[in-house]
C-alpha cells in the first residue's frame, strides 16, 4: 500500500511562484504581464509630462521659476506672489505655513466641486501674461508722479 504524497512534493507546483495554485497559474502570468505593461506606461507618461507642460506654458522663453510665479499669480489673482528658488528646506511640507496661507484673493467658487475663477491657460499664454505684466510695471515707473 502506498502512502499519499503531500501536495508540496508535486513537481508542477514547485515551479509556481509563492501563493499561486495550478488552476490560477495562467491567470497570474497574464496579470503579472499586464501590470508590468501598465507600470512601464506610467513611467513613460511621467517622463514626458513635465517637459510637455513646460513647453505648453512657455519654457524656452520663461524659466521654470518664472512659469511657477506666473501660475501662482494667475491662480491667486495676486501680482505680488513669487516662487522661491532655491526652495528652503524649512518650507512646507516640513515646516512653516502652507504655500497660500492667508491668501484671500483667489476668485474660485467653492462647493462640492470647486470651479476656478480663472480661464484655462492656453498654449504659451503665460509668456503673453508675463510680457503684459512687465509692460505695465515699466509704464508705472515711467509715469509722472501724481500731483
Amino acid at each position: 500500500m502506498s502512502t499519499p504524497t503531500p501536495a508540496t512534493d508535486d513537481p508542477g507546483k514547485s515551479a509556481l511562484p509563492p501563493g499561486t495554485t495550478v488552476p490560477f497559474a495562467r491567470m497570474h502570468k497574464w496579470l503579472r504581464r499586464a501590470i508590468f505593461v501598465c507600470l512601464f506606461a506610467l513611467v513613460i507618461e511621467g517622463a514626458f509630462t513635465v517637459p510637455a507642460l513646460a513647453l505648453w506654458y512657455g519654457w524656452p522663453t520663461l524659466s521654470f521659476t518664472e512659469i511657477c510665479s506666473e501660475l501662482m499669480k494667475v491662480r491667486y489673482s495676486d501680482d505680488t506672489l513669487e516662487c522661491r528658488h532655491p526652495y528652503p528646506l524649512s518650507g512646507p511640507p516640513f515646516g512653516g505655513p502652507p504655500e497660500a496661507a492667508g491668501q484671500r484673493t483667489a476668485q474660485d467658487e467653492w462647493g462640492i466641486q470647486p470651479k476656478p475663477g480663472w480661464d484655462r491657460i492656453g498654449f504659451r499664454e503665460l509668456v503673453q501674461i508675463h510680457e503684459d505684466r512687465l509692460a505695465r510695471e515699466a509704464a508705472q515707473e515711467k509715469a509722472p508722479p501724481p500731483r
